[in-house]
């Protein structure tokens, strides 16, 4: 009998160690973390990559951009202002509880109060329950981008986020800047779960033994994040092997990765643009077109790319990226010194003024080393730029409290569309709406309101490219900003760990599809 027992102790404790043995940890090393475990805070792409590790959306973009079923298994138009979404049965919550149509739509009425989402819902009516497994989504008017806004849905836990909290605060609320239940707890189905999260510092994610999705490749079944914000620092820490996975990978040191064997850089194209805002509201000198179309001239964002970016960049003159149906080809950048110091000189402004500056320096590529070359640019037409820059965790409550007359800012469009960088970005900033929410300029034309609500109604392609092009050419008119470039996503790791799969255009990482050799 005792035997018996040693033996079979011995037995478990082999395949214990075999499973151990088995085990896959990720270590990743990105230039910030996600800022909150609440998926619906902040719209930014830090917290939509979190909420594909952590959540899952009722459908999501392949890497050809076509969609693919998530939460839900399929959907159907039932008429012009409704589609009907089929929900996948069997699915769990961290917490335990089934998901149900009961949760999409509690997760959809929570948007509305979020002031980073609730602009982007503005064209929708609701989310009716067909049944246990079905809802219907229906728009105000026809829109031709339902099943888009369809891939930011991440449903909540309606049972685990219902209630009041210690403190007496309701579960739901959304808090973008103070203490709230999901801003320390969350219940997903995702493929990981919140274990550890010291906010800035170290992130722990762990594989969800009951996820629904039994066919993801996925073998990881821990993540460890460790925010890294210095360009050389991560490149350095993926050559020690302190961690298996980095992004984005500095420009500077391509060719460095490129030439170890241990290791592989992998690119992507995408649809970023990034820009500076000029704030008309603080500086009366910015409400002048011809100022601000001079500080356009003045910056030499083709420079930029290629000295800054090392070509992994595409100089912008608009919004909208070639492939987008808002394109404009006629638009081009617009360097010309001379003509900037005309322009100021036009403006009365021969002399020159000074204004403040604010900048990430963490959040986009290289972007310190951006903001510093702008300011140098616009010192040539006598704007003297005091420029401050501060780590993405501090940088968005500056941004949101329009700290400074200048300020940056990158997009990708939530839709991958070109109406969406107007309805965030260039309408007339309106709290109730959340329209131009991200529009630290304050730039408002009523016109490109009216343009820009006329394209999500407007179901005919060619009329819509239309109205989308002659958004661009008003704004490029008016110089409502100034645009740097397009920037491409870059990732690097070690030859085990199977990034090309997992990555697109949107730059969202789905890492619980990842295969570690």
């Amino acid at each position: 009998m005792k035997k018996t027992f040693i033996f079979c102790l011995t037995i478990l404790m082999v395949l214990s160690i075999g499973a151990l043995a088995g085990a896959k940890t990720l270590k990743v090393g990105l230039d910030a973390g996600p800022v909150s475990q609440d998926p619906q805070v902040q719209l930014s792409g830090g917290m939509l990559q979190y909420s594909h590790w952590v959540f899952d959306p009722l459908v999501r973009y392949a890497q050809d951009m076509h969609f693919e079923p998530r939460l839900a298994e399929k959907w159907e138009r039932i008429d012009e202002l409704t589609m009907r979404f089929y929900l996948r049965k069997g699915v769990k919550f961290h917490s335990g509880n089934p998901f149900t149509a009961k949760d999409v739509k509690f997760t959809f009425e929570r948007f509305y109060k979020s002031a980073d989402f609730k602009g982007l819902f503005t064209p929708f009516d609701g989310c009716y329950i067909v049944d246990d497994y079905t809802v219907d989504i229906k728009t105000k008017k026809p829109y031709a981008l339902l099943i888009n806004m369809a891939t930011y849905i991440f449903p909540l836990d309606s049972k685990f986020y219902s209630g009041t909290d210690a403190t007496g605060q309701p579960k739901d609320a959304v808090v973008k800047v103070g203490p709230s239940f999901a801003l320390h707890n969350e219940s997903g189905t995702g493929a990981y779960r919140v274990v550890e999260w010291e906010q800035g510092a170290k992130y722990v994610f762990e594989r969800f033994a009951d996820y629904w999705d039994k066919n993801s490749p996925g073998n990881v079944d821990k993540i460890v994040l460790t925010p890294i914000k210095e360009d050389a620092t991560r490149v350095a820490a993926l050559l020690s092997g302190d961690v298996d996975f980095i992004s984005p990978v500095p420009p500077q040191d391509f060719k460095r990765i490129r030439s170890d064997k241990k290791v592989k850089l992998v690119t992507y194209s995408g649809g970023r643009i990034i820009t500076v805002q000029l704030n008309q509201k603080r500086r009366p000198e910015l409400a002048d077109v011809r100022v601000r179309q001079a500080i356009v001239h003045a910056v030499n964002n083709v420079g930029i790319a290629k000295k800054i970016m090392k070509g992994t960049a595409t100089p912008a003159g608009q919004q909208s990226p070639k492939g987008y149906m808002g394109h404009n080809p006629a638009l081009e950048p617009r360097y010309s010194l001379k003509k900037a110091k005309a322009l100021m000189k036009e403006a009365g402004l021969a002399n020159g003024f000074e204004c403040t500056m604010i900048a990430p320096n963490n959040r986009y590529v290289n972007d310190e080393k951006i903001a510093e070359a702008f300011a140098s640019m616009l010192a040539k037409i006598k704007i003297k730029v005091n420029l401050q820059t501060m780590p993405k965790a501090q940088y968005w409550d500056e941004f949101d409290a329009q700290a400074a007359d200048i300020q940056m800012i990158g997009w990708h469009s939530d839709t991958e569309d070109s109406g969406n960088f107007s309805e965030f970005l260039a309408m007339c900033p309106n709290k109730e709406t959340g329209y131009g929410q991200y529009n630290s300029g304050n730039y408002c034309n009523p016109k490109i309101d009216k343009l820009t609500m006329a394209a999500q109604t407007e179901t005919d392609l060619k009329k819509r490219t239309m109205i989308l092009q002659d958004i661009e050419k008003i704004l490029s008119d008016e110089a409502a900003f100034v645009p740097f470039h397009w920037q491409n996503h870059s990732y690097a790791g070690k030859n085990k760990v199977g990034i090309k799969h997992i990555v697109n255009t949107m730059n969202f990482p789905y890492f619980g599809d990842l295969v570690y050799k």
